[in-house]
């Protein structure tokens, strides 16, 4: 088949849309990504751009448009990489995102999990509560431009809530008005490197300066435009950063002015949050998430749960009026210091909060026998190292609630999590983050239990399957080593000894296909245990 040619025009069909929102066109054999393409278009699309298995287009022409195209309602998009979906419908953009968790949590996770809803924003406008504002070399203001650094000035981005950018406005008049330098990430000079600003549900704000220095000159005089511009700021800060490199804030601050935190109210509860807290973006639907995710956690009020990545205690603390006992972990310490706060301020009992890696502390409980009903998790984008997995697996939970920001790394690590005997029963997104191609997804995940089987009064011999393979499921077998023996064996152990046996294992257990990957070994008293458990259920004989 001819290969497609840069500069030539070719007439095709949008089949779709890549994880990033480009549209999906199949051209002489090869994908081609298009910007701002809709499902169901014909069009006349120029390559700019080939490579060994695809290529990259632009629309010259549409013969045939969709119903779903919208008018761009913003004056810089196309060149402002903050959004992706505004050629595109409210639902289509949902229909669009829905899909691509879909494809995901199948192709990635191997996954036969429907997405059973995707819940959109009531108002898909200015709801970030956090803005961050990269300050060009040559002192613009805005965002950066799709995969570069180069800044865009913006003067109005439909995202913020109008606060946040009159806030970056009076630090651009007061750099204008004092020659304040911008940062030049070429060459390390400069001073003003980021404006960071976080409003809260009653339009406070707080507004932080990433410098690069331990100081900048006129600083009553910073502090005195931004409050004159924006009344409800409430602190003006710095954050020292001197580093080369792509992280925005540095690890310590000073206040110029007023105070070092923001209140907010989510699902009821109250939050202090300091500028580097974690703190869902849109607070709207980040209370239709936490929401979802605790219709998942399926909590009775009897439960102990832990929350992975608990940043400043959102889910855990939302979690704690329907458990027992909750516990959080976070590397970040001003995040869990703030979380504690947060525990107190709101008079609950039932939370504690843990400073430490993820993986660490998982495998700790682990280790120590530590049985938690239910496991949250909410990592970042790069979601969880196998070692957390593997952790999480081994505390064998009833259900594990994973929260995603990335389809991509979620997928995958149900692929992991699947190993372990961990499958997705439920899943859903939520549109946290309104015109851009982000979409978050909360499963849940359980083991197969002896009352998910369904029993039928069948003749073995009729069947090719041999006795032991009808007998004890996983969760029996577990059962009965607890009980007898007083120990926690998973189903990966399970397998391995199952395996040594000579008995059958589902391809959910099967061996990791690398050489290389590293699996826990079975010890061998636990192998003992589980082979007296596979006596027991007649599913080997005692000479074994």
């Amino acid at each position: 088949m001819e290969k497609l040619q840069k500069d030539a025009v070719y007439t095709g069909s949008v089949e779709g849309y890549s994880s990033e929102g480009l549209g999906i066109v199949r051209l002489n054999g090869a994908v081609v990504f298009v910007p701002q393409a809709v499902r169901g278009e014909r069009a006349d699309i120029r390559i700019t751009k080939v490579m060994k298995t695809a290529a990259v287009g632009e629309i010259v022409r549409i013969l045939q448009p969709s119903p779903e195209r919208a008018a761009p309602d913003c004056p810089y998009y196309g060149n402002c990489g903050g959004c992706d979906f505004r050629h595109l419908s409210y639902p289509e953009e949902l229909w669009a995102k829905r899909q691509r968790v879909q494809d995901a949590l199948k192709r990635l996770g191997g996954s036969s999990v429907q997405v059973e809803e995707i819940i959109g924003a009531e108002d898909p406008a200015g709801y970030r509560n956090k803005c961050q504002y990269p300050v060009g070399a040559d002192g613009a203001i805005g965002f950066f431009r799709a995969r570069s650094h180069q800044v865009v000035a913006v003067k109005r981005c439909l995202l913020q809530p109008d606060a946040a950018d009159r806030t970056a406005a009076a630090v651009g008049r007061w750099m204008r008005k004092y020659q304040i330098p911008a940062y030049d990430e070429r060459t390390g000079k400069g001073l003003v490197r980021h404006i960071y600003v976080r409003v809260n549900h009653l339009g406070q704000s707080l507004c932080c300066l990433v410098v690069n220095g331990k100081g900048v000159p006129r600083e009553p005089e910073l502090a005195a435009m931004v409050l004159d511009a924006v009344p409800k700021t409430l602190g003006v800060l710095l954050n020292f950063n001197t580093s080369r490199g792509n992280v925005i804030l540095g690890k310590s601050f000073r206040t110029l002015w007023g105070q070092d935190f923001l209140m907010d109210v989510l699902c009821g509860l109250s939050f202090k949050l300091s500028a580097p807290s974690f703190y869902q973006v849109n607070r709207k639907q980040a209370q239709v998430l936490y929401g979802k995710t605790l219709e998942f956690a399926g909590l009775s009020g009897s439960e102990t749960v832990l929350d992975l990545y608990c940043g400043a205690g959102t889910i855990t603390l939302c979690m704690a009026g329907q458990a027992e006992r909750v516990i959080g972990a976070e590397i970040v310490p001003s995040a869990i210091h703030d979380a504690r706060e947060n525990a107190e301020r709101n008079g609950i009992q039932n939370a504690e909060f843990l400073l430490g890696d993820a993986s660490e502390i998982a495998a700790r409980f682990s280790a120590e026998g530590l049985r938690p009903d239910v496991i949250t998790v909410d990592p970042p984008r790069k979601g969880l190292s196998p070692d957390v997995v593997r952790a999480v697996a081994e505390m064998d939970p009833q259900r594990v609630v994973y929260v995603s920001c990335d389809p991509g790394t979620l997928g995958r690590d149900l692929a992991r999590f699947a190993e372990f005997g961990y499958l997705a029963r439920r899943a859903a997104a939520v549109d946290m983050f309104p015109r851009t191609a982000h979409v978050e997804t909360v499963v849940c995940l359980s083991q197969q239990k002896p009352d998910d089987v369904i029993r039928i009064g069948l003749d073995l011999d009729e069947l090719e399957v041999t006795p032991a393979e009808s007998k004890a499921t996983y969760g029996e077998i577990k059962a009965y080593v607890r009980e007898k023996f007083g120990l926690k064996v998973s189903s990966l152990y399970i397998s391995q000894v199952k395996r040594k046996c000579g008995l059958e294992v589902g391809e959910n257990y099967n061996l990791a296909k690398s050489e290389n990957a590293k699996q826990p070994q079975c010890p061998p008293e636990k192998e003992n245990a589980i082979i007296e458990a596979l006596r027991h259920f007649q599913m080997i004989e005692e000479a074994q």
